[in-house]
């Protein structure tokens, strides 16, 4: 038995802003954009740019449309049953999204650009920071939620767990992800400061950190699971850690050798 608990928050979360009135995770998600490309610009500012500002453009739309492609994808295909039997496909892939899908396909899209333009140098490390900053503010809006968008986790009889609009006491999985969002922020700048990185490596330690939490995180969401006992998003993570194993196995690749 779950104990029920009230909370004064209603969800999802709605505000008001003169006449129109719509849920909050469409101003967060868009907030988190925009800020997170505003301290992009600002941290380009700071530090440099060792990319060429003509490829740097070209990386930023092979990132938007790659990140777009794969977090619709891999959306629509959480729940293939769903993804079979849509009467409209393309509205079922559209309407569907999840950040993993997002990261894995912004990758694809950068890397296949910089093939194109022959660029040699890393692109990832000055997205990192925004990208993480972007998330946390995005999943403020997931949590606003509750049960009406698929971020919330499984029933719990843990202490903390949160009456998310069911009446059930479930794992608030968007906090989890908030509150590892910002752990691994704090890791990252604290390993940076500690070893000279070469070019890249904390792009590459982000996306093993989220993509390793993400697949762990799952098995406390609901959602379908194929016979093996695995969603698509895990799968996705583990193709991603794939990726990178030669870095998981061998991670002083991430240190510049005269400093290893």
């Amino acid at each position: 038995m779950y104990k029920i608990i009230s909370y004064p928050v209603e969800y999802p979360v709605y505000v008001s802003v003169g006449a129109l009135h719509f849920p909050l995770h469409v101003l967060t998600e868009t907030l988190g954009m925009f800020i997170g490309f505003r301290y992009f610009l600002y941290l380009r500012r700071r530090q440099g740019d060792k990319v060429d500002s003509g490829n740097r453009i070209w990386s930023v739309i092979g990132a938007t449309f790659g990140a777009l492609l794969g977090s619709r994808l891999l959306g629509a295909l959480e729940n293939p049953p769903g993804l079979l039997h849509a009467d409209n496909l393309l509205l079922y892939i559209y309407q569907n999204k999840t950040i993993v899908g997002g990261l894995l396909g912004g990758l694809i899209g950068v890397e296949s650009i910089k093939k194109i333009v022959g660029e040699r140098q890393s692109t990832g490390d000055l997205y990192t920071y925004p990208l993480i900053l972007a998330m946390v503010i995005g999943r403020i809006g997931c949590f606003s939620m509750g049960i009406y968008e698929e971020t919330y986790g499984v029933p719990t009889s843990l202490p903390w767990g949160m009456n998310l609009g069911d009446g059930l006491l479930r794992h608030p999985v968007s906090l989890y992800e908030i509150v590892y969002l910002l752990l691994l922020w704090r890791l990252l700048r604290m390993v940076s400061r500690r070893y000279r990185l070469v070019s890249g490596a904390r792009f590459q330690l982000f996306m093993i950190g989220y993509l390793l939490f993400r697949f762990l995180l799952d098995f406390i969401k609901p959602g379908y699971r194929f016979a093996f006992g695995l969603g698509s998003i895990q799968l996705a993570c583990l193709a991603g850690l794939i990726y990178y194993a030669p870095v998981i196995f061998f991670p002083s690749r991430l240190i510049e050798k005269q400093y290893a």
